[in-house]
């Protein structure tokens, strides 16, 4: 009896196994999506309502992020030449990406949830996950872009901003390792842990910075991408809010570890280039926000806007962006930034609220489960 034909005996069969299947990991932006809502609305702490909420999506995203893994596990176990197919598709494998990011969503929500209910538990839990994390984007960022060199096909006209996703799991796990260091006991770990975000920040941002010269040339060149692909303009805040991010905790983490390391002469010079990074780069992000607010505009005033799993690309970026404005808010101690913030976890939450009814449609109707891999 093959392993096939006893799981259908013990009673996953016909949708069941058709859902494995299909099964694709762009369906892991909803836990990055989720995550980051859960960490935004944690920033406002004078709002106890608003906390509770994030602690709830906090756990929702746990369990969420364990059935999809326990699905696309299930997929490679029981379809493994399948699952391969996704290596050579120059859509679908970007989003290997999402994994590591969506799971950094959950080790933030260790930091900021876990430690009031579980204590020190908390922070050894998710010193653990990020080491995970940051092997798993450094696969990412390797392996997808190697792909892409050797055995996929792509054309300039048909790039999107999906481009991105398997580069940007670096910079989202250095964002998570600078948030955990002031957590960290012991000068050698939060040292390990500042060193390492700092290489894992630079070999995502600069590459993340050079993909959107290519894609403004593309959209130059050939104009918007097709309404299928039209939320992924919003793709383009991720690295640059994710690397704003990163670098204001930099700056408001790194002193002490340095200067416990002798390295104090230097520890001020380094935390106001940071800070100045963190504000160049988020001005930066103002530009393309407007892009991609002004792209999805043009694609929906002709109703060409269709649902799909990649409206999850609505969430995210603008997430990181809002958590990056609100951090250097309160940084310089700028209440615009404050307001802005505010304003984008507002819009933030209406978007979640919006994808999220419709995914949960989407699944249970069985259309969003469909791999284009298996068609060829």
């Amino acid at each position: 009896m093959t392993i096939l034909t006893k799981i259908e005996t013990d009673g996953i069969s016909g949708e069941g196994l058709r859902i494995i299947r299909h099964f694709t990991p762009n369906w892991f932006a909803a836990t990055m999506g989720t995550g980051i809502l859960g960490v935004c609305l944690a920033q406002f702490p004078s709002v106890p309502v608003l906390y509770s909420v994030g602690e709830a999506l906090w756990i929702l995203n746990i369990l969420l992020f364990a059935a999809l893994t326990a699905i696309y596990a299930a997929k490679w176990i029981l379809y493994p030449a399948d699952a391969r197919r996704v290596l050579n598709h120059p859509v679908l494998s970007m989003f290997f990406g999402c994994i590591p990011m969506g799971l950094a969503t959950i080790i933030n929500g260790f930091v900021i949830f876990g430690v009031p209910l579980m204590g020190d538990t908390a922070i050894e839990i998710a010193q653990a996950l990020w080491w995970l994390d940051a092997v798993l984007a450094v696969l990412a960022g390797l392996s997808v872009p190697f792909a892409m060199f050797t055995r996929q096909q792509h054309a300039i006209h048909e790039m999107t901003g999906v481009w991105l996703l398997p580069v940007v799991a670096s910079e989202v796990t250095a964002g998570s390792g600078a948030l955990l260091i002031p957590h960290l006991a012991g000068d050698g770990a939060q040292f390990t842990m500042l060193f390492t975000s700092y290489v894992l920040w630079a070999c995502s941002v600069p590459l993340a910075l050079g993909i959107l010269v290519i894609l403004f040339l593309r959209m130059a060149l050939h104009k918007l991408p097709p309404a299928s692909m039209g939320a992924t303009g919003f793709l383009a805040l991720g690295p640059i809010g994710t690397g704003a991010f990163g670098l204001a905790l930099f700056a408001a983490n790194s002193g002490g570890v340095l200067a416990a390391r002798g390295l104090g002469d230097i520890a001020s010079a380094m935390a106001g280039a940071s800070l100045l990074g963190a504000v160049l780069l988020w001005g930066y992000g103002l530009w393309w926000l407007a892009i991609a607010i002004a792209t999805t505009a043009s694609h929906a005033r002709g109703g060409q806007l269709p649902f799909n799993l990649g409206w999850w690309a609505f969430t995210f970026p603008i997430g990181v962006y809002a958590v990056a404005t609100l951090r250097l808010g309160q940084l310089l101690t700028f209440p615009l930034l404050t307001w802005l913030g505010a304003a984008l976890v507002a819009a933030l939450a209406m978007i979640w609220i919006v994808v999220s009814l419709k995914t949960l449609s989407g699944a249970l109707k069985g259309f969003l489960f469909a791999d284009p891999c298996l068609d060829n």
